[in-house]
């Protein structure tokens, strides 16, 4: 029996040792590799790469020097928190429309589907180029224009990235769609009979049921946006840590410990909204 048991453990191992030669040669190794080089002054020679340890001299640059590094981030964690919201609250919506017993649902959610399958970096920017990822002829309104005016302002500048932005935003949520609906079919619809029976309103349905129901796929949603939001071919996070790679002033060192910042910062926001929707998921409890 024990041998049987260490055949099975030795085949389960033979199935899954090309993944874990392929993580540790090709995420785990760079991971290192990548925080080694970010204590490192970087410069890439005819004899090869030649580094010199500066300790925290990269990240204190970032912080002290490199202005458009931190106006960028700041820039980024305001969208992503006016963003991540609406387009969770827009799958939640959609997905609540497409379980309902309607004709050519299929259709339907192969369409909110779709840009997921051609939203590419390229794609996005060839449509941002010409115009058609903000609302049609919004520039006519007078809403836009006594905004445009004043840019500035925080909420004033809120309004307006929503405006020039919301086509964009929502085609970040066609893999939220599909979560969300997965599990408003596998819902126990005895639950909703006997709320019905009880009495129970659409409104009760939604907010005693139906919502506490999908709050683990809230949590996965959320994860799955903010990290999507965040790796983003077009951010200009990213832009400037490619640019800082062939920088003779920075290069490869300073490029590195950039990233390392920027995944602090995406971590660090995936734990306050994990922790903050599951602080309110065990008071819901209590």
């Amino acid at each position: 029996m024990k041998r049987l048991r260490n055949n099975r453990n030795i085949t389960g191992l033979l199935f899954v040792s090309p993944w874990i030669i392929g993580f540790l040669i090709f995420t785990a190794f760079p991971l290192l590799y990548s925080l080694f080089l970010s204590f490192q002054q970087v410069k890439i020679t005819t004899d090869g790469i030649k580094t010199k340890f500066v300790k925290f001299g990269n990240y204190e640059y970032a912080f002290t020097v490199d202005g458009t590094f931190l106006d960028r981030v700041m820039t980024y964690l305001e969208e992503m928190v006016i963003s991540v919201p609406i387009i969770i609250v827009f799958s939640l919506i959609i997905a609540l429309l497409l379980n309902q017993k309607v004709k050519f649902r299929g259709v339907f959610r192969t369409i909110f589907f779709l840009p997921v399958i051609i939203a590419s970096g390229p794609v996005i920017k060839e449509l941002i180029d010409q115009g058609i990822t903000t609302i049609p002829s919004i520039e006519q309104y007078a809403i836009y224009q006594t905004l445009n005016e004043n840019p500035e302002g925080f909420f004033n500048g809120i309004l307006l990235y929503l405006i020039k932005n919301l086509i964009v935003i929502l085609w970040y949520s066609g893999v939220q769609i599909l979560i969300f609906l997965a599990a408003l079919q596998k819902m126990d619809k005895q639950i909703f009979d006997a709320a019905k029976i009880d009495g129970a309103s659409n409104w009760e349905f939604f907010w005693k049921i139906t919502l506490p129901s999908l709050v683990p796929m809230i949590v996965v949603n959320l994860i799955y946006t903010i990290v999507t939001y965040s790796v983003f071919s077009l951010n200009p996070i990213i832009e400037h840590i490619q640019k800082n790679m062939f920088k003779v002033d920075t290069g490869y060192g300073y490029a590195s410990a950039l990233s390392w910042i920027y995944f602090l910062i995406i971590a660090a926001a995936l734990a306050i909204a994990v922790g903050a929707m599951t602080l309110k998921r065990k008071k819901n409890y209590t």
